[in-house]
């Protein structure tokens, strides 16, 4: 959601916080802003409702506003609308403490009424103004330190927060706390840097410390110490991001997206050779040895938006090579349905930023009921990878557009590696059956790059899309999943209403609103279920719907029954989706540049969902 800057060294804050702006814009905002402090100066604050270059213009660039302290910010509103006096920074009354937040305080007005008693007013509708004057209440109530403010305000918030401030009387300082929000710091060469996110910091330093639930740092220039609850220090260890800088710019792209598909011949094959050596799976990294595999009763799988997607996919992969039985769950409704766990389950949790509130607060629960946790995740060091039991990582490097794509694809690998290497371990699948996987999972970075490079197919049938109002997918089985995430894709980047279905359930309901050129899109990648949903298409096109076909190459007798087809490579049957989700990433793309929409920033949505 929101995007979280800090800057403090020896060169001039406001266009490092400027630039570290414009790299969370992907996260989602409405408006933003600027505090900077010049030594002992009075803090200098500037807000701009919309875009970021409109804060750029009213700070030429952050060339006037002069300092070498600073914090930034991009807000998604949450309490209030959308305005300048609703953006971040904050201040107290008498300017004595300047702050940002990213996420929710569950009980800000309760808190608001604790201080308008003690005579604070009150200019926004925000809840991030109430956490900034309750850290200054504290501060003059006890006469203490800057962390015994803040450790007093931490215990009387409730919700998630990741908080940045500065103080009056600590002119060349920047305090930081987190709860359930994610935040990093970096440090290199006598500066210090604060970001929601490692792309905002990382043109500058590779060098990052993972702030913990509960804890407070004190950033000074090329310094930072940390202080959990009480107020006392803790040491912390330095991570290397391995990620190139380079890596999080478009690279001659017009969008992030279309880079983000191009890359993911390269990340797929890197998080296949990160899980298979000399030929076999190797999960040992991951933690998972084979006496933990055979002894698992039962597999959750809990996750968001894509990633659920991928679970779905996960679940026919899994139950079908190792016979454990799965189950899938949203995240968001797991949590609260007082789930009934088995002592020998594993809890899978996948998760692109491993920052995402429902999964996290799923993996606690899990972990509450004494149920292993395995994180599938991206990011190095997040709360998820901190939390698991095991982790298994995917190596897509840096996804900057909301709509994921590579990151997507590299979790399919995930799961393709845990669902072959279970089946292998308990005995459910041949030493040559085994070989033949290993082998083909090889094969299909190869297979995707052959597929982008067709796309112009793909973007000459988009063109024709572009004033689509309703569109269906449909599959059976992997298909099914597939379809989902297609479905998403067209629906998040394009706004065209969009929804899949199991193909047999077509005639339950959803029949009856085909009409005369709807688009339909059926994937038929499965050859046992071919026939069947070819037919369920077949029955849409007799009530007026137009068709996409999805198949294999070979399966050309589809063109016959379709008005348009759209071929992949073969694989075996359980990779499909690695394949079929390409030309579907590339039509929600084409289809979103037909209309002229912001394919990166679609509107209402964030990349990384920290808050419910």
């Amino acid at each position: 959601m929101c995007g979280i800057v800090g800057y403090i060294g020896e060169k001039q804050a406001a266009p490092i916080l400027l630039d570290g702006l414009s790299k969370l814009e992907y996260r989602g905002y409405d408006s933003a802003g600027l505090a900077v402090r010049n030594g002992e100066a009075d803090v200098k604050v500037v807000k701009a409702k919309g875009r970021l270059k409109i804060l750029a213009e009213k700070t030429d660039d952050g060339k006037s506003m002069i300092g070498t302290c600073g914090i930034g910010h991009t807000r998604w509103a949450t309490h209030g609308e959308p305005s300048e006096t609703n953006a971040h920074p904050h201040h107290s009354d008498d300017g004595n403490v300047v702050g940002v937040h990213n996420g929710i305080i569950e009980n800000y007005q309760e808190l608001r009424n604790k201080l308008l008693r003690k005579g604070y007013q009150f200019y926004s509708e925000t809840d991030t103004e109430v956490a900034i004057k309750l850290v200054d209440y504290y501060y003059k109530k006890y006469l203490g330190t800057p962390v015994d403010a803040i450790n007093h305000a931490m215990i009387r918030i409730r919700g998630s927060y990741a908080l940045e401030v500065m103080f009056k009387e600590y002119p060349n300082e920047i305090y930081v706390a987190r709860k359930d929000s994610p935040m990093i710091i970096g440090v290199e060469n006598g500066e210090s840097f604060v970001a929601s996110d490692v792309p905002a910091i990382l043109k500058y330093t590779r060098n990052v410390y993972y702030i913990g639930n509960m804890e407070i740092g004190r950033l000074q220039k090329g310094g930072v110490t940390f202080y959990n609850l009480d107020g006392d220090e803790i040491e912390k260890e330095l991570t290397e991001i391995k990620w190139d800088a380079e890596a999080a710019e478009k690279a001659g792209f017009e969008h992030f997206m279309m880079k983000e598909i191009h890359e993911q011949p390269k990340v797929v094959a890197d998080t296949i050779n990160s899980v298979i050596k000399n030929g076999r799976i190797d999960l040992s990294e991951v933690g998972l040895t084979e006496e933990d595999i055979q002894k698992i009763s039962q597999i959750y799988i809990i996750a968001c938006g894509s990633a659920y997607h991928v679970g779905i996919s996960a679940q026919y992969i899994i139950e079908d090579l190792a016979r454990i039985p799965v189950r899938v769950e949203v995240a968001s409704e797991f949590r609260y349905r007082k789930p009934i766990l088995d002592k020998d389950g594993l809890v899978v949790v996948i998760s692109q930023s491993g920052e995402t509130a429902d999964s996290l607060a799923a993996i606690r629960e899990a972990k509450d009921a004494g149920v292993k946790t395995l994180g599938i995740v991206n990011v190095i060091g997040s709360s998820i990878a901190r939390e698991a039991d095991y982790v298994l990582y995917t190596l897509a490097g840096p996804e900057i557009s909301v709509a994921t794509t590579k990151a997507y694809s590299t979790q399919l690998i995930a799961s393709y590696a845990i669902a072959i290497q279970f089946a292998k371990v308990r005995e459910n699948i041949s030493e040559e059956k085994y070989a033949s996987l290993v082998e083909e999972l090889l094969t299909i970075p190869e297979k995707i790059e052959k597929i982008i490079d067709d796309k112009e197919r793909i973007q000459w049938f988009a063109a024709k899309q572009a004033a689509a109002r309703d569109v269906f997918f449909i599959g059976r089985g992997i298909d099914y999943a597939i379809s989902l995430e297609g479905s998403l894709k067209l629906k998040e980047v394009s706004y065209i209403h969009s929804e899949a279905y199991p193909a047999g359930e077509l005639k339950h309901g959803t029949i009856s609103l085909v009409e005369d050129d709807i688009l339909v899109i059926g994937v038929l990648t499965q050859e046992e279920l071919y026939e069947k949903t070819l037919s369920n298409m077949l029955e849409c096109k007799s009530r007026g719907a137009y068709l996409m076909g999805l198949t294999t190459y070979g399966n050309y007798n589809v063109e016959d029954s379709v008005d348009f087809a759209v071929y992949i490579p073969k694989t075996d049957v359980h990779f499909a989706n690695s394949l079929a989700v390409i030309p579907l990433q590339l039509l929600g793309y084409y289809v979103s540049v037909a209309k002229g929409l912001d394919v990166d920033k679609p509107r209402n949505l964030a990349k990384s969902v920290t808050v419910e």
